[in-house]
């Protein structure tokens, strides 16, 4: 396997200290951040559009998707895309009607909102939940893949590779919210180049292979040698209809899986909570057109890794311990084609993406942690000093927590020949129709009450480990007939996790609605959140980039139904 050479290293450590530098200039800079709690963990008023966008995209990318989402393209084709370009979409939404219902309550984090509009124990309940699911499976998935990832491109041991990454990525996040946000334009500026890098030796080779030349000819060799591999919509049939059932992905779970990431999320939407409306939305949509470009930098390498697999290449790098094609080292083995110089490029926008990601995840740890449980249970007459101390030393320990999981339990989960991708997607997926539910009817049900959120919470949980256990004692071969179970090979039945995920919400909401109407009849009727029409309206240049988006992924899924 090639390893990387010196000009490698100097275009990475080039990265790095501009990163680092400018991390450092911006740290000195904003010097109130070390004192005051909201513009360490928000940069209240602090991010423009731009840095908003940035941020979201960089925070948002990671190993998950250089490596999980390129090697669930080496499997199932452009198909995987569906979570980036219905992201654009639901960005959107977010921004049309949840960032108003944010800004205008003053909702800095999400057990905020939930102990403002339930109450303190449901708000209780899920910062500690959120910890949990923040470190136990974000953190250390993406920590992990990370240095999976690092380690096969760079040849440097993969313990190693994940103790680098958490230092890196505490020293970024120690500086606040500001530091993050503004350095994530650079980490969004290495990744997009590097990415496009990759593909554009990814197409040429395609092309080369055929006897022609240029990105657009190996592109539409592409199409021609893995025409299966550029169906948007998967029919029953379909080996990966489990992962990505048919219609479900327009019409069905998806939206939970996507509303619930980007409008119920403290990772993301803290980075929209400190700005005024108008800044929040066009960060927001500066995002969504980010998110549109993302599959040409993940998705398509993925698939001429396998178009080139199949010419002969990779037969040796891909495969696992057990002599069986591992998917998720279908990049690492393409970028180990790239020349010195542009490897070291592309190896910077893969560390830029992670480092930015764990950044992102470990200040979202702090913040919750600090505002939501430190402050309410332990010292609420705390200083903005000791709240940022605490703040910090939080941000540590998540990390060191990571970084202890990765090392016990990372290989197991998502180790050779696990689809990386589909594993964090499925398993945030236990709870995200529960969270969603009780968010949704938060919003814009005004009668919604505390009790009815803590069913959705607790009983969307059990719902899910319901649906996913029964299936082995169950007969679910009825519903085959609908597109909701599929054979697993051994004559048993499953619901594919994102039926699973909309069976849930609907069940949560009707629970809702059913306790909410008989304690409204026993007289308990809470405070609803402030909410009027005039919140949505938007300005005309936000609205004509939001119809733009709306009409490209459109034509995207026309195209390649």
């Amino acid at each position: 396997m090639q390893q990387l050479q010196t000009s490698d290293y100097i275009v990475f450590l080039i990265y790095f200290f501009v990163v680092a530098f400018y991390g450092y200039w911006i740290y000195n800079k904003k010097k109130k951040a070390v004192t005051d709690s909201k513009d360490f963990f928000l940069a209240e008023g602090s991010l423009t559009w731009w840095a908003i966008g940035a941020s979201l995209i960089a925070s948002n990318i990671s190993a998950e998707q250089f490596i999980g989402m390129s090697g669930s393209g080496f499997k199932m084709g452009l198909a995987i895309s569906t979570y980036e370009w219905m992201a654009a979409v639901t960005l959107v939404i977010v921004a049309v009607f949840f960032i108003p219902v944010y800004l205008k309550n003053k909702i800095y984090t999400m057990p905020q909102f939930l102990n403002e509009r339930y109450n303190g124990t449901v708000a209780m309940i899920m910062a500690v939940f959120w910890l949990l699911l923040y470190i136990v499976v974000n953190l250390m998935s993406i920590l992990y893949l990370g240095a999976l990832a690092i380690s096969g491109i760079s040849g440097i041991n993969i313990f190693l590779c994940i103790f680098l990454l958490a230092i890196f990525s505490i020293f970024i996040t120690l500086g606040g919210m500001k530091v993050i946000g503004y350095t994530d334009v650079i980490q969004v500026f290495f990744l997009v180049l590097g990415g496009l890098v990759a593909t554009y030796l990814a197409l040429n080779l395609v092309a080369e292979r055929a006897g022609q030349e240029g990105m657009l000819a190996g592109f539409k060799q592409l199409t021609k040698d893995a025409d299966d591999h550029f169906h948007m919509i998967f029919m029953k049939d379909n080996q990966n209809y489990m992962d990505l059932p048919g219609l479900t992905v327009l019409i069905g779970g998806m939206w939970i899986t996507n509303l619930n990431y980007w409008g119920c999320n403290q990772y993301i939407t803290q980075r929209a909570l400190g700005a005024d409306l108008k800044t929040a939305r066009n960060g927001i949509l500066f995002a969504a057109f980010l998110k549109i470009l993302m599959p040409v930098i993940v998705v398509i390498p993925g698939i001429a890794a396998y178009v080139l697999h199949g010419q002969g290449m990779f037969q040796q790098e891909m495969l696992d311990s057990k002599g069986i094609v591992d998917v998720n080292k279908a990049y690492p083995s393409l970028l180990n084609l790239l020349p010195a110089g542009l490897k070291g490029l592309s190896f910077a926008a893969l560390t830029a993406a992670i480092v930015a990601s764990l950044a992102g995840k470990a200040n979202s740890i702090g913040t919750i942690f600090t505002l939501d449980i430190y402050k309410k249970a332990f010292d609420q007459n705390a200083s903005e000093a000791s709240l940022v101390r605490v703040g910090k030393i939080a941000v540590i320990v998540s990390m060191l927590l990571a970084v202890l999981l990765s090392l016990l339990i990372g290989e197991k989960l998502m180790g050779e020949g696990k689809q990386g991708f589909q594993y964090i997607q499925e398993y945030t997926g236990f709870v995200s129709p529960g969270i969603f539910a009780m968010f949704i009817l938060g919003f814009f049900w005004k009668k919604t009450t505390s009790n009815a959120a803590l069913f959705a919470t607790i009983g969307g949980f059990i719902f899910s480990l319901i649906l996913k256990l029964i299936p082995p004692f169950v007969d679910l071969s009825w519903m085959a007939g609908l597109g909701f179970s599929k054979d697993n090979g051994a004559g048993v039945y499953e619901i594919p996790f994102l039926d699973r995920m909309g069976f849930v919400f609907i069940a949560c909401v009707l629970g809702m609605f059913i306790i909410t109407k008989i304690e409204n009849a026993k007289g308990i009727v809470p405070k609803g959140l402030e909410v009027d029409r005039s919140m949505f309206r938007m300005h005309p240049a936000f609205l004509a980039g939001s119809l733009l988006v709306m009409g490209i992924i459109t034509a995207l899924y026309t195209i390649f139904w």
